[in-house]
């Protein structure tokens, strides 16, 4: 017990005493001195530049994984069923195809129009997978789905999804 106090008042003791030393190189806040003001030459116009957002040319460890490759899909062979469900803020296209293959992956509805805006009142889609090369030859049963936005459906009067032998349509 008594030694404890007897270090507690020693630590209180030192502590009073770096009063002293306010100004020397020992304190931590003294180390970059104190601040002043100086002119500076007005820099060129530059555009507006938003802090938060990243500039393009750079690059960071994982924006080679980022990459877009090209879709390398080919049309799934039939189209069998177009389902269009309502959803919160727009519409689920839901369609099923049959291949001919087995071993196909990334099943996609490709839009017909790139922006995936209507042409003409059509909504256009491409029902697409990517087919392995010696894959057998197998029927097999493929799903995909898109949504699409309220603001998008104001303008559409069909629907219509192809594939390599047939295409459903759907109209308003």
């Amino acid at each position: 017990m008594k030694r404890r106090v007897f270090l507690g008042l020693a630590a209180a003791g030192a502590l009073a005493g770096c009063g002293g030393f306010r100004e020397s190189r020992a304190n931590p806040r003294n180390w970059f001195g104190r601040s002043r003001a100086r002119s500076r030459k007005p820099e060129a116009a530059q555009e507006p530049v938003n802090p938060l957002i990243p500039k393009k040319e750079e690059t960071g460890l994982f924006d080679r994984m980022r990459e877009e490759k090209p879709y390398e899909g080919t049309f799934v062979a039939e189209v069998t069923d177009l389902e269009i469900e309502r959803a919160s803020g727009g519409a689920i296209i839901r369609v099923r195809g049959r291949a001919t293959q087995q071993e196909i992956y990334d099943v996609r509805l490709v839009p017909d129009d790139p922006d995936g805006e209507p042409i003409g009142g059509v909504l256009g889609y491409q029902l697409r997978a990517v087919h392995p090369v010696d894959a057998p030859n197998r029927p097999r049963e493929v799903l995909a789905a898109v949504f699409v936005s309220d603001k998008t459906l104001e303008n559409v009067r069909e629907i219509r999804v192809r594939g390599a032998q047939n295409e459903h349509v759907s109209r308003r």
